[in-house]
């Protein structure tokens, strides 16, 4: 299932408020600056998110196969931390998704922390669908 497909279970019940959900994936070893290209940059994304990405200033077209098509928009960004985007389609302007690199200097550790939003219920399937993602970006990175 993509992230598309997950968003349109949850998009016809509006009467329900999403809640926040936040993930934590252990990275191996490896460079901040290889990991915020893979999340920041169109191409990056590519690689593991979407089969295609474009960007033009802060809007995100986002892409899966030949029919499925979403967009988002940038709304916050720290280079080599994290970037929030926003789904265009989606009515709650307090709900993102949000990639953030968490270095523990004590463990040199490097963890990708994901913050997204699901309706009660829901939150299983957006869990499976970042756990899918995720090992698709470790796969594809050696991370």
């Amino acid at each position: 299932m993509h992230y598309f497909e997950a968003e349109n279970l949850i998009t016809n019940t509006c009467t329900m408020e999403k809640e926040k959900i936040k993930m934590e994936y252990m990275l191996k070893g490896g460079s901040g600056n290889i990991i915020w290209n893979i999340i920041s940059t169109p191409s990056g994304l590519e690689t593991w998110f979407a089969d295609k990405v474009t960007a033009k200033d802060k809007n995100f077209t986002f892409q899966w196969g030949k029919t499925e098509i979403r967009e988002a928009e940038l709304v916050n960004c720290r280079t080599n931390n994290f970037i929030r985007f926003h789904w265009k389609d989606d009515d709650s302007r307090k709900s993102y998704f949000e990639l953030k690199i968490v270095y523990n200097e004590l463990t040199e550790d490097l963890t990708l922390e994901v913050t997204d939003w699901a309706l009660p219920g829901e939150e299983d399937d957006i869990r499976d669908l970042w756990d899918s993602d995720i090992d698709k970006l470790r796969r594809v990175s050696g991370l």
